[in-house]
């Protein structure tokens, strides 16, 4: 937040021309929450109300042909000739019917803002417009502005040419941020088009003044340029888009007027809650550590229970001679696996040492097999 004693006061001509106090109210807490639900609720104060008529999709004499029939029990178009006798009529599926729950003019469209509410939050959004890097963070073009909040001396009130106000917003280096207003005109998306706002236009500096001799007919034309009277402050232009940070345009008059407005004769500043943010600061200082308890030691860490029927020393604490009878017969278990090896691999060597012979045997019974031919040499008998 801007916290500076005093504000330097520039002439028409980008001179400085003296210095001014920087008013209480420039030092209020930015609160964007507050901003952000204070604007939501005022920008709904404006709308009109619509609806549509009473009697859409409901200008056709139709009644329901009941049970019976093999078809919906929806009112149908009534007479003949036509290929609308017999159609669904009145319902929201049917072609031509009235429109799911039709919009009524009653509805809430105003919202109630407690006053308070809405006085912290032009008192912050003004505290805002004191920040260069909040006014930059909106967009606006101010690299050549040489000091925010940028006043200018009362002589500012009495232009009463366009000419002059571009004038004016040049010497003081803020044309630039009027250019990008300029530049980013274009034409809505969507039926606004045809409603009488057909064009978009991103906002410029705000000019506020104290008393109108002509500086309303001298800034008005020029794109994104508003005016707003230091007596009237309105959050929709400090804050546009509930987003803080406008880049203003001071009058010295106007300035000056805030500490009437605000302080103990008019109304009041909000407070911050915290005179120091640094918290890390305040817990970590001798007098918070002093009072403060010592640091208790990490929580026991308990081990992971485990279940008895699968493990034997959890089975150990419960009952020992169940864990012990578990254990021998895990033993014993593991003796009848040694042994059942052995008897393999025994048998194993046995059929191993027979399987050597198999071969000559094999041989000697094709050998022995072999059928005899007795007329071979010949028949002959002896």
């Amino acid at each position: 937040m801007a916290a500076r004693p005093l504000v330097s006061v520039f002439s028409l001509t980008g001179e400085k021309a003296g210095d001014t106090t920087l008013p209480e109210v420039m030092t209020a807490p930015l609160r964007p929450d507050i901003v952000q639900f204070v604007h939501t609720n005022m920008n709904k104060n404006h709308r009109q109300a619509y609806a549509v008529n009473i009697h859409a999709g409901k200008q056709v004499s139709a009644s329901s042909w009941g049970t019976g029939r093999a078809v919906a029990r929806i009112p149908r178009v009534g007479g003949g000739g036509t290929s609308r006798s017999g159609q669904g009529a009145f319902g929201n599926m049917c072609r031509g019917g009235r429109m799911f729950a039709p919009t009524k003019t009653w509805r809430k469209w105003h919202r109630k803002i407690n006053v308070t509410q809405k006085r912290y939050a032009v008192a912050s959004a003004l505290a805002a417009t004191a920040v260069p890097a909040l006014v930059m963070a909106r967009g606006h073009k101010i690299d050549e502005v040489p000091e925010i909040p940028l006043v200018i001396d009362n002589s500012i009130e009495s232009a009463k040419k366009t000419s002059a106000a571009k004038d004016i917003l040049s010497a003081v280096g803020a044309l630039a941020d009027v250019e990008k207003a300029a530049d980013s005109k274009k034409i809505r998306a969507g039926k606004g088009k045809a409603r009488n706002r057909r064009y978009t236009l991103r906002r410029g500096p705000l000019i506020i003044y104290k008393s109108n001799d002509g500086v309303e007919q001298a800034f008005r034309n020029l794109p994104g340029v508003e005016l707003c009277c230091v007596d009237r402050l309105n959050l929709l232009q400090l804050a546009p888009g509930g987003h803080m940070g406008r880049f203003c345009v001071w009058s010295q008059a106007a300035l000056d007027a805030l500490n009437e407005i605000y302080g103990k004769e008019g109304k009041s500043i909000p407070e911050d809650i915290m005179t120091n943010a640094d918290l890390a600061r305040i817990i970590n200082s001798d007098e918070i550590q002093s009072v403060l308890n010592p640091a208790k030691r990490a929580n026991k860490k308990y081990l992971r229970k485990k279940n008895p029927l699968t493990s034997i020393k959890a089975l150990a604490k419960l009952d020992p001679y169940a864990a012990a009878a578990r254990e021998s017969e895990r033993r014993a278990g593991e003796a009848r696996q040694d042994q059942k090896a052995a008897l393999l691999a025994k048998k194993r060597d046995i059929a191993k040492s027979k399987k050597q012979y198999k071969a000559q045997g094999k041989a000697f019974f094709e050998k022995v097999s072999v059928q005899g031919d007795v007329c071979a040499n010949g028949f002959t008998i002896a």
